[in-house]
């Protein structure tokens, strides 16, 4: 195998950005698999790269919102993959070679020569099951202004489009979020000239090629979803579905700060349009639902983990302190939660 066109240095990591909250509550991918790949010689990387994203330094100060572009290629089988990730950017990847596994909200699939994905920055996904086939992946990461789908979409002012295309992309885009697709011919071929690109940085008019080849990948992203008769979907790009999507995640992350204004900040709207959105979604409001689902996690772990005692069970379910754990689960259950556990052990017993 060549020497990869890239290693990992920890000097070049930044700080994750946030995607969803100015705590960092969920935080670009930094693909730390990838690299561990790369500095172990298993996987060739050609990549230009901003940010925590893996690859040599994206020196191109006009173009901003390309964050990265490339190609890897795992020449067997590989023992990782990326673990489910969000991206700063709408994110293409392509499939020129090989296969390899791909799963995001709406499923897994085996990605072949030929298929395309198209993932929105709200859209967890992840690469392998967990792990890769032998295959060459292509990728463009584009910001493109948003975090949230309610959010409006900026494409880049150099986009050599006209404004009617663009628009007509960004409703492509913004209402419909299958990640999935057959390519045409054309997107191989940007993706690949893409690729040629990340070794001819600082070239004569090397800027000037990536735009265009950017603007030409999109048009033949365009000209494929335009011909797919998509059933668009407004309501993918409202606000309510900004609040579905975070609500969709606490149960993950309740061990987080979260509180309604933390909520409502998570979501980019004000606090009583955040509440409003909540209780047409749960029936309740936000601060009810969280306590729902806080309490129905310790609940869970007061049967699953019987050796985990109280103090460790509240700090997992989000609680700020056994004593007011206790007194809320008391309080919604009219039990102590060693009371509600001895209980649920001794009818497990008597079966």
């Amino acid at each position: 195998m060549n020497t990869p066109a890239y290693r990992s240095s920890p000097e070049r990591r930044g700080r994750p950005t946030s995607l969803l909250t100015d705590a960092g509550v969920h935080t670009a991918d930094t693909c730390e698999p990838l690299e561990r790949a790369v500095d172990r010689r298993k996987v060739q990387l050609h990549a230009l790269a901003r940010g925590t994203y893996p690859g040599k330094r994206l020196e191109a100060p006009s173009l901003p919102e390309v964050l990265t572009f490339g190609h890897w290629e795992a020449l067997r089988p590989q023992n990782w993959g990326l673990d489910w990730h969000r991206n700063e950017g709408i994110e293409f990847t392509y499939v020129s070679r090989g296969s390899t596994f791909f799963a995001s909200d709406e499923g897994s699939s085996l990605l072949q020569r030929g298929h395309l994905t198209v993932t929105r920055p709200w859209q967890v996904h992840r690469v392998g099951d967990p792990h890769i086939g032998a295959c060459r992946l292509h990728w463009l990461i584009l910001d493109v202004g948003v975090r949230r789908p309610h959010q409006r979409w900026r494409f880049p002012e150099w986009l050599a489009l006209e404004a009617g295309d663009l628009k007509q992309l960004g409703e492509l885009l913004q209402h419909n979020e299958q990640t999935v697709w057959r390519a045409n011919p054309a997107v191989e071929t940007h993706f690949l000239r893409l690729s040629r690109l990340v070794e001819q940085q600082n070239s004569v008019g090397w800027v000037s090629k990536l735009r265009l080849e950017i603007a030409a990948l999109l048009i033949s992203v365009l000209v494929l979803l335009a011909g797919q008769n998509i059933a668009l979907d407004a309501r993918l790009s409202s606000r309510r579905r900004s609040v579905e999507l975070l609500l969709s995640t606490l149960e993950t992350q309740l061990d987080a700060p979260w509180n309604t204004d933390r909520m409502a900040q998570a979501c980019d709207l004000g606090r009583t349009q955040f509440v409003r959105y909540c209780r047409e979604v749960t029936g309740m409001a936000p601060g009810a639902y969280l306590t729902s689902l806080r309490l129905g996690a310790c609940k869970k772990l007061l049967l699953d983990a019987p050796d985990l005692d109280i103090t460790e069970v509240a700090r997992r379910g989000g609680f700020d302190s056994s004593q007011y754990f206790a007194t809320v689960f008391g309080r919604h259950l009219g039990c102590t939660p060693s009371h509600f556990r001895r209980r649920a052990v001794q009818d497990i017993s008597e079966r």
